[in-house]
């Protein structure tokens, strides 16, 4: 009877959260820290009390007389760009109780504020079709998996050490939802499943991002919160990453193994058919990789190269890798002699296909927006910053491990949570007698483990695009949670006390 059970959509589980954070709002004292923001037009301070704005001398004497540990140029060269919370400061406000009808209207301003994503999400969508329809995927995948024959395992090894790479140096996340439809095919192909291809792509960033070393949406960012140099703590992120890294695939590799020699071993072996039919590529395909199809395949290839540069290099962000996608599948569809009417309704079709995972990016906005709303993150921040008073240094780091991750599940954006907490935590590590990367790394693997599984987070819209329920990834993936909870934490202790 048990085995029968099975969680519900992901969209019923986040509007179940967001009635969940509704409820908080009300049993939850409303509160906020003031805060500081560098106005770099008028070289001043822009200090915010409830909503009262004060501005401010742009001089470290002005930081030092609010308690903020924090070199100026931080400010002025652009590294926080956002608005901190002023240590000391937090006001318990009136009620700002969210009601039904707040909760009604959440999902969608969650779908309009996280509308660039969604609509990438759906120009991909479309992408994904046109490159189907041009033949060049079976083909290639076809290809791919005779060139592989006996030698799978490269492809585990290749693509999460890849997306780890990506995750650790620019924060790559939300982008790997292009990855799914193209790799899913080509997992199949090598007899794996489709949690193999989730696991390698989703694991690998979720590794490469818990432990970032230089990446600036959350370690530098966090660092520079914290009043320290980025590079403090380098050496110790990098062997984390290195020792992450080296246990996922482990972890990955088993599980590949025990599928691809016997399919009845995979968790989603009853959706092994479904899944064939919405993925897999023949490998018997009739279709040769000629010239033309491999063209294709490179510009496809191309547009990936390009974001991905764009988005380290150049600052882009959704708007620059959206239009990217979208002249890449007008090129592709005429180097694929696709007619113009074929190319629209194919074209529509495949945003079509991917408008249910639209939907859970934005659902998932919308728990924040009742937070937000509700005033009670910094009521969370502010009770969470005095549980570990009078705490051990080992047991202070791992305790500061366990907040973030809790805080994680109300505050996903790793650079919102750095600008919002590192002002306020970072001064505990000074009370305990520890370095402030310290907690720049709880902070890090706090909100990386809990990535794996969070599901105000990516997973939920990852699992969308592959068909798989919540509740079986949770099967998958919690062993492995556990295994990197406990190296997390043996590490973390260890580096206090060098």
């Amino acid at each position: 009877m048990l085995k029968k059970l099975s969680l519900p959509t992901p969209h019923t589980i986040l509007l179940i959260i967001t009635a969940a954070v509704t409820l908080l709002t009300w049993l939850v004292p409303a509160g906020k820290y003031d805060t500081l923001k560098y106005n770099s037009d008028t070289k001043q301070f822009v200090k915010t009390h409830l909503e009262v704005t004060e501005n401010l001398p742009g001089t470290q004497e002005t930081l030092e007389s609010l308690n903020i540990k924090i070199p100026l140029e931080k400010f002025v060269s652009g590294g926080i760009y956002k608005p901190i919370s002023i240590p000391g400061t937090y006001n318990q406000l009136e009620a700002n109780s969210q009601g039904f009808i707040d909760l009604i209207k959440a999902p969608i301003k969650g779908i309009i504020a996280s509308s660039d994503i969604i609509l990438f999400v759906l120009i991909l969508g479309g992408m994904i079709a046109i490159m189907n329809f041009s033949g060049a995927f079976d083909a290639g995948i076809a290809s791919l998996a005779s060139s592989l024959k006996g030698r799978e395992y490269w492809l585990i090894i290749v693509v999460t050490t890849l997306v780890a790479l990506g995750g650790t140096t620019f924060g790559l996340a939300e982008e790997t939802i292009a990855f799914y439809p193209i790799l899913i095919p080509v997992f199949l192909a090598a007899k794996y499943d489709a949690i193999v291809a989730l696991a390698c792509i989703y694991i690998g960033s979720s590794i490469g991002t818990m432990c970032s070393t230089v990446n600036p949406f959350s370690v530098i960012i966090a660092s520079d919160s914290a009043g320290i140099n980025w590079t403090t703590g380098f050496t110790g992120r990098l062997l984390m990453l290195i020792g992450g890294v080296v246990i996922c695939l482990i972890y990955i590799i088993r599980y590949a193994n025990k599928v691809q020699k016997d399919a009845s071993k995979s968790i989603i072996f009853d959706q092994k058919e479904m899944i064939e039919n919405l993925f897999g590529s023949s490998t018997d395909s009739n279709q040769k990789l000629n010239g033309r199809l491999r063209l294709i395949l490179v510009i496809f290839a191309l547009c990936f190269v390009v974001m991905i540069y764009g988005v380290s290099s150049l600052g882009w962000w959704f708007e620059e890798m959206t239009a990217v996608f979208l002249v890449g599948s007008i090129i592709i569809g005429i180097l694929a002699k696709i007619k113009e009417t074929a190319f629209v309704n194919t074209f529509i079709k495949g945003a079509t296909d991917l408008l249910s995972v639209a939907f859970i990016i934005g659902i998932a906005r919308g728990v924040s927006v009742i937070m937000e709303n509700g005033l009670i993150s910094d009521t969370l921040l502010y009770n969470a910053s005095t549980i570990t008073e009078g705490m051990s240094k080992g047991i202070f780091a791992n305790a500061m491990l366990f907040i973030y991750s809790g805080l994680s599940f109300f505050i996903p954006s790793s650079s919102g949570m750095a600008v919002l907490t590192m002002p306020i935590m970072s001064p505990l590590a000074d009370t305990v007698g520890v370095g402030r990367e310290v907690i720049v790394n709880a902070y890090q693997y706090g909100m990386g483990l809990f990535a794996f599984i969070n599901p105000t987070g990516l997973i939920l819209a990852s699992l969308a695009i592959v068909k798989i329920g919540y509740d079986k990834w949770l099967k998958f993936v919690l062993p492995l949670v556990l295994i990197l909870t406990i190296f997390t934490m043996i590490v973390l202790t260890i580096q206090v006390y060098l």
